[in-house]
Parts: structure tokens; sequence; C-alpha cells
């Protein structure tokens, strides 16, 4: 029957196809993956030929080489070896659109072939950062967008702020053969980003372990906020004073004002400012008061007040904290010689006692308690008579 030929058919195929293979008269390709711009290599070989030509023909089934015979007027085609067991040609300056199934043909009867794909990586091109504009308010929500064309497969992106790694939102669009894909980054701002590095880093295959990266500052305005530092713990007549305006903002406050209880600084000769510093030279009782600083920007206004007491070292209750150290060290060493002059004494008391006791000791082997006063008086003589040669 006819359902029987096709099996036959079938069968016979597959033996000739086997015994091709067995002979080594059958074309041999591998699949090649080049990135694009590169070079791709495209070879075909045969274990056996009976000097039988082999032919490549690209994915429009436009014969490209026929042995060492060029067929396509191509100049990026060139013909690299070409034998009876080989035909390898070079494809430079690789486009995406080369991309496709590429057969090696070996003109025996009936002619073999054999097909190779050849894979074409779309390079990113370098990102770019856009959706916001400089200087960013305080409090504002922004979008940072980091956009990238031209990969394939599609690239893959990262976000870092500083050197720690954030997520954005990613969207992926196919133009052509490659795509383009964006990355956004939705932030409401503080102070605290003022000055921080967003970085898009742009991941792909055909970048290997270099990625393209673009960073992005971001400049942040905010109002102003003001502190006072001073350089003493406890001003004193006499000594040199000095208040710093420590404040912050963006843009920078500059300059910063100094008063006094409401009204300019009452001694310029004594009280010297320099930039945010305010110097008073030797201090004394009529400079007690209110000093403040005050910064401002375009944003607004801050202040900030030091109440100022100047300490009369002579003065009752006053003293210097020095000398109310040295006080403070002196009762404790009094106190220590006191403590150890009480557990001498109670020491000493101790033995004392058990001394005394020695003189009865005769008496604890009287028989009697007649012998026992005898004994005890005894000793005693001997003792003072002791103490009398002596």
């Amino acid at each position: 029957s006819h359902s029987n030929e096709g099996v036959i058919h079938c069968y016979l195929g597959l033996c000739a196809f086997l015994l091709d293979r067995l002979s080594g008269q059958f074309p041999l390709t591998q699949n090649v993956t080049v990135t694009e711009g590169g070079t791709a290599n495209m070879t075909c070989r045969v274990e056996y030929n009976d000097q039988t030509s082999l032919q490549w023909s690209n994915p429009a089934q436009q014969t490209l080489f026929f042995g060492d015979k060029k067929a396509l007027r191509d100049n990026r085609i060139e013909l690299v070896r070409a034998s009876w067991a080989e035909l390898t040609i070079s494809i430079s300056d690789i486009s995406l659109s080369d991309e496709g199934q590429y057969t090696c043909s070996l003109f025996t009867m009936p002619v073999k072939t054999t097909k190779a794909f050849l894979t074409v990586l779309g390079v990113p091109e370098r990102p770019e950062i856009t959706g916001f504009t400089k200087p960013a308010m305080e409090g504002d929500e922004i979008t940072l967008i980091c956009t990238t064309s031209g990969s394939k497969p599609a690239a893959h992106i990262r976000w870092f702020r500083n050197d720690k790694e954030v997520t954005g939102t990613k969207e992926v669009n196919a133009t052509g053969k490659s795509f383009t894909v964006k990355s956004t980054l939705q932030l409401q701002v503080d102070q605290s980003d003022d000055g921080v590095a967003y970085t898009c880093s742009v991941e792909h295959v055909s970048l290997s372990s270099n990625p393209y990266q673009v960073t992005e500052v971001l400049e942040v305005h905010y109002a102003p906020h003001v502190e006072i530092s001073h350089s003493a713990i406890i001003p004193q007549e006499g000594q040199y004073f000095k208040l710093e305006c420590v404040s912050k903002g963006n843009p920078l406050p500059e300059p910063v004002l100094w008063s006094k209880d409401g009204g300019e600084l009452p001694d310029v000769e004594r009280m010297i400012v320099e930039g945010r510093e305010l110097t008073i030279t030797s201090l004394n009782k009529t400079d007690n008061g209110t000093y403040r600083c005050e910064a401002s920007n375009y944003l607004g206004t801050s202040g900030a007040e030091y109440v100022l007491f100047v300490y009369d070292p002579n003065a009752p209750g006053q003293q210097d904290p020095d000398h109310a150290l040295i006080g403070g060290v002196v009762a404790v060493v009094v106190f220590i010689t006191l403590c150890l002059i009480i557990a001498l004494g109670r020491y000493l008391a101790r033995h004392k006692g058990t001394y005394l006791t020695h003189e009865a000791k005769g008496s604890e082997d009287a028989p009697d308690a007649d012998t026992a006063i005898i004994n005890a008086e005894g000793n005693h003589a001997a003792e003072e008579k002791k103490e009398y040669f002596i």
C-alpha cells in the first residue's frame, strides 16, 4: 500500500542519512553568537569528500560562497579557508539584520545540507538619566528615569543611592529587533538627599562584566537651621570668649547677623565678628545678656540664642570649678585617712586585750581558788621583778 511505501522510503532515508554520517560525507556546522559590530566566522566541514563542492547561503537563501568563489557582492563577507574538507567564511561589521539561519550545502546526489544559526547581540546604548530639574526643593516628589535602547536581548537596569541598591520600576519596549529599556525611580526628597549620588547601571551579556553607568548628583534646596556653640562652659571675667553661629541650609545662608538683647552689639572694639564667629576679647559683667544669631536664604530665616552670664571667680559662691575640684579631692583624702585611723585603733585595742588575758594563765591549772590567787600574784610579782632588773 501507499502507507507502507512511505514508511519504507522513510526508513531508507534515515538509513541513507546514518550511512552518510558514518561515512563522514555530511556537512557539519556550529551555531555562532557574535556581538553587534563584531565579526562572525561560519565554518562548514566534512570528514570525507570525493571532491564535491561546499556552499554557504544566508537566511534569504542567497549564495555567499560556492567553494572558493564569491557569489554575493558584499564587502563585509570574505573567504577564510576553502578546501574539499572545509569552507569557512567571515562576516564583519555584523548588524542585527544579519541574524538568522545560514545553510551549508554539500553538492552530492542528492544535495546534503545542514543549518547554523547566527545570533547577534544588540549592544545597549549608554544610559541617560532624565525626569527632573535641578535644583529640587525639600519635600518635592521627583522622578528619575534611566533609559537605554538598542539592546538585544533586553538589558537589565539597576539603581544605586550612593553605594546602596534601591528598586525602580522597569519598562521594556521592542523597537524592531532590539529593545528600549526604561527604569523609573520616584522619591520624596529632603535635606539628607542634598549631594547624594544616584547611579543607573546597565547590565547586558554583550558588556561582559563592565556595565554602563551614569550618575546624577541631587541638589536639594532647603531653609536654614541655626545653632550656637561656645568656647567655655563657665565664662569668667577677663577671659577670652567665642560664640559660633553654626548654620545649615542650601543655598548656604551668608552672612549671619549677631545681636545682643534685641539690639546691635554694644562694644565693637571688644566684640569682634568674623564670618560666623563672635569673639569677646575680655569678659566683664556688662557682657551679660542674650546673644542671637540669624541666618537667611530665599527659603526662610532661622535664629538661635545664647544667654551669657559672666562669673566673678573671687565672689563667694562662684568658686572656680578647679578650686571646687581640689576641695572635693581634699575631702575624700581626709575621709579615707580618718577611716584608716579608726581601723588601726580597733586593731590595736583588740590585740591589747589578748595580751592582758595572759596574766590569768597561771590560774587555769590551779586545783583551788587559793592556789589560783597565789599563782596569779606570783606571775605578777615575777613580771614586776623582771621589769625591776631590766
